[in-house]
């Protein structure tokens, strides 16, 4: 789950960050009474998105009437996918130094990684592809956290004219906000130092672990709600989880961890997921609409159906997707990988119902799609 600046920004100062002051509004109007207030101010477009300022959803304004002039212009205006509905103003800082500061989920090391460039305002990966000398990394093992030594080791060798102290405690609370909140990326970019030497988060991005949702109740109300494309919005109405991808390979598996192996398997063959999809071990009675809904993507080429019994039979799910394929009838050419427990039997099922037979394996089925629509079967 993603978060508004406006939203993100209040987890910072809980922990002990300094942020400005602002003001969040939602017409324009309101958006000059905030400047009268705060005087010169930033005018920010809330999505949850990035590359606002690129998108010309952020303009400085040094009088209410500019303040409102900008909010009128970026109300409204689309960024990304995302209409602007609200602004935030806030207060100007007298910036001397912009730097990038994160905490997030690393895949490599299986845990929390906190990342500082001294390159701030830029986006992460043109730090990473241009300047990568400058990206420091501090794999963190979660049992001993990540301390003031551990900041000051990280920092050891970068010129912070002086901010060195202030970046280092900076960092260790950024660390301890993410902890707290279960989130999966807190991000400050840019982190500035004031002409008096402050450091300050002028910017704040912050995704909530999913898993946590249940846990952080509270805070996710303050989430910005998912936008769903309508076969998203289908699959969530019926419980079944269903991401929509740009590819043309439609994949249909039970578990989320076999969908997304799955996955990766069809891209390691050079192909394309049109979508991740994963019914369970309710695939027996919501095999149709599943189907249904991979099937319904226009631009598909083919579907590998990836079935492995451990807590759901094959044959089981098999039965229902045989169920809705008689009422479907797909027309794009399909490849079946089934293994496990009541796999003989789903075997059996496939052969006298479709006259077809399983692949081998899970990467013979997915390489064997891929083939399909790339023409090459």
């Amino acid at each position: 789950m993603n978060f508004e600046e406006y939203a993100a920004k209040p987890l910072l100062a809980a922990s002990g960050i300094k942020v400005p002051q602002s003001v969040l509004v939602y017409h324009a109007d309101a958006a000059a009474e905030a400047a009268e207030k705060l005087g010169g101010c930033v005018v920010k477009a809330q999505v949850p998105t990035g590359k606002r300022g690129k998108a010309g959803g952020i303009k400085l304004a040094d009088s209410p009437d500019e303040a409102k002039a900008h909010a009128r212009a970026i109300l409204g205006m689309t960024i990304g996918i995302h209409t602007v509905e609200k602004v935030l103003i806030e207060e100007k800082s007298d910036i001397r130094r912009e730097y990038y500061a994160a905490v997030l989920n690393d895949p490599v090391s299986k845990g929390p990684m906190v990342m500082f460039s001294t390159e701030g305002g830029m986006d992460i990966e043109e730090i990473a592809a241009e300047t990568p000398e400058k990206l420091k990394k501090h794999a963190v093992d979660i049992r001993n956290g990540f301390s003031l030594e551990d900041a000051n080791a990280m920092l050891k060798g970068v010129d912070l004219e002086g901010a060195e102290a202030g970046v280092a405690d900076t960092l260790v609370k950024l660390y301890d906000a993410y902890m707290v909140n279960d989130a999966e990326l807190l991000e400050i970019n840019p982190l500035i130092v004031t002409g008096d030497g402050s450091v300050v988060a002028l910017d704040c991005k912050f995704t909530l672990d999913d898993s946590a949702i249940k846990r952080q109740e509270e805070l996710a109300k303050n989430g910005a709600p998912e936008k769903l494309t309508e076969l998203e919005a289908r699959g969530e109405s019926a419980g079944i989880k269903y991401i929509e991808l740009d590819g043309d390979v439609c994949v249909l598996a039970n578990g989320a961890g076999l969908t997304m192996t799955t996955m990766d398997v069809v891209r390691h063959h050079g192909g394309a997921p049109a979508n991740f999809c994963e019914i369970g071990g309710e695939a027996y009675t919501k095999a149709r609409f599943a189907l249904e809904m991979v099937l319904a993507k226009p631009g598909i080429k083919s579907l590998v159906v990836n079935f492995c019994g451990a807590f759901a039979r094959c044959d089981v799910m098999m039965e229902g997707l045989l169920g809705a394929w008689e009422e479907l009838k797909p027309d794009i050419p399909v490849f079946f990988s089934i293994a496990g427990t009541g796999d003989e039997e789903a075997i059996r099922m496939l052969k006298e119902k479709l006259n077809m037979d399983p692949l081998p394996d899970m990467s013979a089925a997915c390489k064997a799609a891929v083939d399909a629509a790339k023409g090459g079967a």
